[in-house]
């Protein structure tokens, strides 16, 4: 079996997942075979594998950190919130229904064996497994059921190097204090802490590290700097919807819609040179983009209803009777539509039929069963200004219960475009022909935008985290966890 550690956090979004892809993509180096795992996700970012379950992005991204492929036993339960209060569960890749959280909370514990299952045969197919821990373990009201932290740490027997975020101020705290509240037997399990995304001159933490180590019982570990890597991000607490409002040459105005999901759709439009991508809350802020795009969401009716009283509805519409090239990517399709009908509440929205924006051609029906698949193909004849597409492969996935009829891989109208393919942006060459259209369109030279190598540059962009992460680790001291010699 694999030996293993886990990695746990003094808060959400302490830095864990990246932590963990580094660690994968060093041990990967190191000439290992490693996998990661994480029991419980809940994050409205999520993939399809090839067998065609559905898991959580951050696993992905950790997976090809360690040159794997994604698998659903490194997320056996994936939580995907469709309220305030409830979630759709999924568990080992496929969708149980929704739950509100005390119903969650109350049979949790009957997923255990789900977890364990998946968790022994990633072990005994790999060398190592980094183990990535949810939120805090010091969640006092939620100890009792836990099986993501301590709890899970304890089933698998690893051990934990606890990890507190400096940029957020009071990582002494968030540290001692996450451990002070810790059972001794948990507190056993933690060999090491780690300072996170620090910024300056590492000097001038020695004092207080010092007095964590004698507090807490246990060395630091290392101190990890702020990382400037292009890795896709977990959840919504990403830093891309906070990028800014500059318009450069080609302007992309993405629409957050509240429920927004799959972001990392657009992650291949945001490293060109003079295009910009911005997240747009309010119709103010939309100005005169060459492309608006529709993004996926967990519910179409409910966001949809916000673009209506939002009045970013009237916003879109307004731009694309102006020329401007709007494109919908699965949840943001349908909306596109005529009419969006739910008669047996799939999405829980409270309504069962209401009015699309009118721009495609199309309706569309949820039903009870989800469409989970990764799909691949050439585009047919595509009109209109991304008639450069005809012909092109694309790959990625989809992840939808609604369906609209005559499905094809793009449905257009004018200079409105739409599809259920979460990923279609990535394909070698699809980026590159939108981009240039709308460079075109604008009179602009093409060459002002600058192609390259997305698969290289992903892996390039892996393996500036790895050395990040060995440079600011005692890898020496992590090896020794790894080994049980501490």
């Amino acid at each position: 079996m694999a030996k293993n550690i886990m990695i746990q956090g003094t808060m959400s979004n302490a830095g864990k997942s990246l932590l963990v892809a580094g660690l994968c993509r060093v041990f990967k180096q190191d000439g290992y075979r490693v996998a990661p795992f994480k029991s419980q996700n809940m994050a409205l970012n999520s993939f399809i594998t090839a067998a065609g379950g559905e898991m959580g992005r951050a696993q992905v991204v950790q997976a090809e950190a360690a040159g794997i492929a994604p698998d659903v036993r490194m997320n056996p339960i994936l939580l995907k919130p469709t309220t305030d209060v409830g979630s759709q569960v999924i568990v080992n890749g496929v969708a149980q229904g929704n739950m509100n959280a005390m119903e969650y909370y109350r049979r949790k514990r009957e997923y255990v064996p789900a977890v364990m299952e998946a968790y022994n045969s990633l072990a005994a197919e790999n060398d190592i497994i980094v183990i990535e821990g949810a939120g805090s373990p010091a969640e006092i009201n939620l100890k009792a059921e836990d099986i993501v932290n301590m709890g899970l740490a304890e089933l698998v027997d690893a051990p934990v190097l606890l990890v507190g975020d400096i940029d957020r101020g009071g990582v002494f705290a968030q540290l001692y204090g996450t451990v002070a509240l810790l059972e001794e037997k948990e507190r056993a399990r933690i060999k090491g802490t780690v300072v996170n995304k620090f910024r300056g001159d590492r000097s001038i933490l020695d004092p207080g590290i010092e007095q964590l180590e004698k507090l807490c019982g246990v060395p630091v570990a290392g101190v990890v700097p702020y990382l400037h890597v292009d890795i896709d991000d977990e959840d919504s607490l990403s830093e891309r919807f906070h990028t800014g409002s500059e318009r450069k040459a080609i302007d992309v105005a993405v629409i957050r819609v509240p429920r927004i999901s799959n972001f990392t759709d657009m992650s291949a439009l945001e490293t060109y040179e003079n295009v910009s991508l911005r997240y747009v809350e309010r119709p103010e802020d939309l100005h005169e983009p060459d492309m608006i795009i529709l993004p996926g969401t967990k519910s179409t009716i409910a966001d949809l209803l916000w673009l209506r009283q939002s009045g970013m509805e009237a916003a879109i519409c307004q731009r694309e009777a102006k020329g401007c090239l709007i494109f919908g990517i699965c949840g943001g399709y349908q909306m596109l539509g005529a009419k969006v009908s739910d008669p047996d509440q799939v999405e829980a929205a409270g309504v069962t039929e209401l009015a699309g924006m009118g721009l495609l051609d199309m309706e569309t029906v949820f039903f009870g069963d989800k469409v989970t698949r990764q799909t691949s193909g050439t585009f047919g004849e595509v009109p209109g200004i991304l008639s450069g597409l005809s012909g092109m492969g694309y790959t990625g996935y989809e992840i939808h219960m609604g369906r609209s009829g005559n499905e094809q891989a793009i449905r257009c109208n004018g200079n409105v475009y739409g599809s259920y393919i979460h990923g279609i942006f990535d394909a070698p060459g699809v980026a590159d022909t939108i981009l240039k259209a709308l460079c075109r369109k604008k009179g602009i030279d093409e060459s002002t935008i600058h192609s390259f190598d997305r698969e290289a540059y992903r892996q390039e962009q892996y393996d500036i985290l790895a050395t990040a992460v060995r440079e600011g680790l005692d890898m020496n001291y992590v090896y020794r966890v790894l080994n049980r010699e501490v």
